[in-house]
């Protein structure tokens, strides 16, 4: 009895490990999995989940992308992005309405925001300049 309880506890403790999810970005403290800068900008960052639960942040969405163009998308089970306008929150990246606009820098030179909500995304465009993309539209800019 007394083993097949450790067993249990073992197998809960492991499943508990594993969990997939978002974690939060520890700013001016970790590294960008591509580009390896210390992560700062709460607007730009971005987060790969695999389906294994491991976390890759980056400092720029153009980070992100490039990572995915050399590693492929299947192996990911959430891509999350900064809200341009409420920054260090994480949203889902698939979701996301892009902005290019050379009044924007990001950290690695793109010019790439994200935004939750498509009507952020259109006014600040109307104040800044720039265009707009989807995700699919942004993954096909970067030859995912």
């Amino acid at each position: 009895m007394k083993k097949h309880i450790t067993l249990l506890f073992i197998m809960l403790n492991g499943s508990i490990g594993c969990s997939v999810g978002p974690k939060p970005i520890d700013y001016g403290h970790v590294g960008c999995h591509y580009c390896s800068m210390t992560i700062v900008d709460k607007q730009h960052a971005a987060q790969l989940v695999t389906k294994k639960g491991k976390v890759f942040n980056f400092d720029a969405i153009e980070c992100m992308m490039n990572q995915l163009k050399d590693e492929g998308e299947s192996a990911m089970a959430l891509f999350l992005v900064n809200d341009f306008g409420q920054p260090g929150e994480l949203v889902d990246a698939t979701k996301a309405t892009y902005l290019i606009s050379e009044n924007i820098p990001s950290p690695m030179g793109e010019y790439l925001s994200a935004f939750t909500n498509e009507e952020a995304a259109k006014e600040t465009m109307t104040k800044q300049g720039g265009e707009l993309y989807t995700w699919t539209e942004i993954k096909n800019k970067f030859k995912l």
